[in-house]
């Protein structure tokens, strides 16, 4: 099916379906088969080489979404992030890496990368001179996080593209907290987007796993590595996140909607010191959120005032769970410094900005009055 023909939700209803020839079901039959044919057949296929059926459509489906020319599922967002950075860099490389960025990622470029004589530079800032200052002559692939996690900086998408095009030098995103229905970063000259198909795109916080959408060539190079890593996916969960993505954007645009009310709602607390989100007119880089962004997402993080413990705050949850991961129907909070940063030095995440206190919160589906009265009970109890 054509990725530009039909709107959005028809492609999460209908793009990358596995058909049912033989009962004609309305939703796609699983293959859980590891064993196939090779041959008089046109493709062969196994597990590992992630084209069984339910792998090749549903990646058919993530590509539709992104605008890209191919897309590939895998195990989960770092297997797919780790994969896509060891296909285009060798020994004697070198990646500008963006400071702001999910904890997981840091940590494996800084603890895999000089077993491989692989050369990195985190950037001072997330500016465009910053990307360009760390570039030097053997820079191969610049990667940015927009929105990043969990400070919710916007780093300017277009704009990184075009110098890395002018150098000739391949970008890679993390696009996992916007999701491809507030952002399609390919559109904006982006190579090659990622994700933690465990958030958004699973949605019920019962999936793991992760996504790529790039060219055909590029899927090419990925493909030639993956298939040695073995970081594929089982096909029950591929077909589970086909199904979950079908309502994606019912979702996300929910969760945009409860996310901005919230945040405006914890800008004016008391007890809240300061709010994170792209989505506030107060934020830096709103009027450039604006720009790259169809909605500011269902992601913030906020800081309590030095007189309320962060961590005693989310024990006192009655609703909203204190809860590893995020972008599921329910609401969730939790501390980056003990779970997405914790790998991190405490001088890494002190230059980061990462403290004890900050919460970073996932915004559910649920009403946003019970929400805000969960906060206002957990709050009450601490005093």
């Amino acid at each position: 099916m054509s990725k530009t023909k039909f709107g959005v939700n028809t492609i999460c209803t209908h793009t990358g379906e596995v058909k049912d020839e033989q009962f004609k079901g309305a939703v796609s039959p699983i293959y859980m088969s590891t064993s196939y044919a090779f041959e008089e057949v046109a493709v062969k296929r196994y597990p590992r080489y992630f084209n069984t059926p339910n792998q090749e459509f549903v990646s058919k489906k993530i590509a539709a979404l992104e605008h890209a020319e191919a897309g590939m599922i895998f195990g989960s967002g770092m297997a797919a992030i780790s994969t896509v950075f060891l296909a285009f860099l060798k020994a004697g490389d070198h990646i500008v890496v963006q400071n702001t960025l999910y904890g997981g990622t840091s940590n494996f470029i800084r603890e895999e990368f000089p077993k491989y004589g692989i050369d990195f530079t985190f950037t001072n800032g997330y500016s465009v001179a910053d990307f360009e200052n760390a570039i030097q002559s053997n820079t191969k692939l610049i990667h940015i996080e927009t929105p990043s996690n969990p400070l919710m900086t916007i780093t300017d998408i277009s704009a990184v593209a075009k110098l890395a095009q002018a150098k000739g030098i391949k970008t890679t995103i993390d696009n996992t907290f916007a999701s491809p229905i507030n952002q399609t970063p390919i559109d904006l000259g982006i190579d090659i987007v990622i994700h933690s198909a465990t958030k958004y795109l699973g949605g019920h916080s019962d999936i793991l796993a992760g996504a790529v959408a790039c060219s055909e060539k590029d899927r090419e190079i990925i493909w030639n590595v993956a298939k040695n890593l073995g970081g594929s996916l089982s096909d029950f969960m591929v077909w589970m996140l086909e199904r979950s993505m079908k309502t994606l954007k019912l979702r996300v645009k929910k969760q945009n909607k409860n996310a901005l009310k919230m945040a405006q709602y914890l800008a004016q607390h008391k007890a809240v010191k300061r709010v994170y989100y792209p989505g506030l007119k107060t934020h830096p880089e709103y009027a450039l959120a604006k720009t790259q962004m169809k909605g500011f997402g269902g992601m913030l993080s906020f800081e309590l005032q030095e007189t309320y413990d962060a961590s005693q705050f989310q024990k006192r949850l009655q609703l909203i769970k204190p809860s590893m991961s995020l972008a599921g129907v329910e609401s969730t909070m939790l501390s980056p410094y003990l779970t997405s940063h914790a790998l991190l030095t405490q001088e890494q995440r002190d230059a980061l900005g990462i403290g004890k206190g900050l919460i970073r919160f996932s915004l559910g589906i649920e009403s946003l009055k019970d929400l805000k009265a969960d906060i206002e009970q957990a709050l009450q109890s601490l005093h």
